[in-house]
């Protein structure tokens, strides 16, 4: 049972975090964010006590939220929907960039392309990528954890996350593109031919 000061500073800590919670528990994925967050709070509560370092709270409450979200991930499990390894590791947004040419009168190519998507159309995205390299992606780029926390975190060894972090970047380049490309984003207007010029 948490003593009166450990229950006031849990509350105002799960208060000034609360919104952080719920992005990331969006954003790892689920069928409901708030029961995700609302078991990560729980199991917060149980172990308050614990927490040596208050500072660290923000943190803490991620790698608890994470955790639950795992152990979730791994209760559900499903075989994963996988693009065979050698599509993953061909495909370059950069290349493909240079190949396509979709905006022909760019002269920063790649920084307008990455700045046609608004922040839905990057969580769309995301969603697209499966849990297992979605979630060292959130984590490592996301939320700002290094690679050695990221890997603590899924209880991965450190080789499987950075290989799970460098498919995960292949599968969302090759999202994005599909996504461009379905979406429309590369016909909007701020990439049509300029007044006054042909194509």
């Amino acid at each position: 049972m948490l003593r009166t000061t450990e229950k006031t500073a849990l509350q105002q800590l799960a208060r000034d975090e609360l919104p952080g919670l719920y992005a990331l528990a969006r954003r790892l994925g689920g069928e409901d964010p708030e029961d995700l967050v609302q078991e990560a709070l729980l199991r917060a509560c149980r172990s308050f006590y614990s927490l040596q370092d208050r500072q660290a709270g923000p943190k803490w409450l991620r790698v608890i939220l994470t955790n639950v979200w795992r152990d979730r991930l791994r209760r559900d499990y499903r075989a994963p929907d996988e693009l065979p390894v050698e599509q993953e590791e061909t495909f370059s947004l950069y290349r493909r960039l240079e190949e396509e040419d979709p905006l022909p009168y760019s002269d920063t190519l790649h920084i307008d392309f990455l700045g046609a998507f608004s922040e839905y159309d990057v969580h769309v995205v995301l969603w697209r990528v499966p849990p297992r390299y979605r979630a060292p992606l959130v984590l490592r780029y996301v939320e700002g954890f290094a690679t050695a926390e990221v890997a603590s975190m899924l209880d991965l060894p450190l080789g499987t996350v950075l290989s799970q972090l460098h498919r995960g970047r292949q599968r969302f380049e090759r999202e994005m593109w599909a996504y461009a490309e379905e979406s429309g984003l590369l016909a909007d207007e701020q990439f049509a031919t300029p007044k006054g010029e042909s194509p």
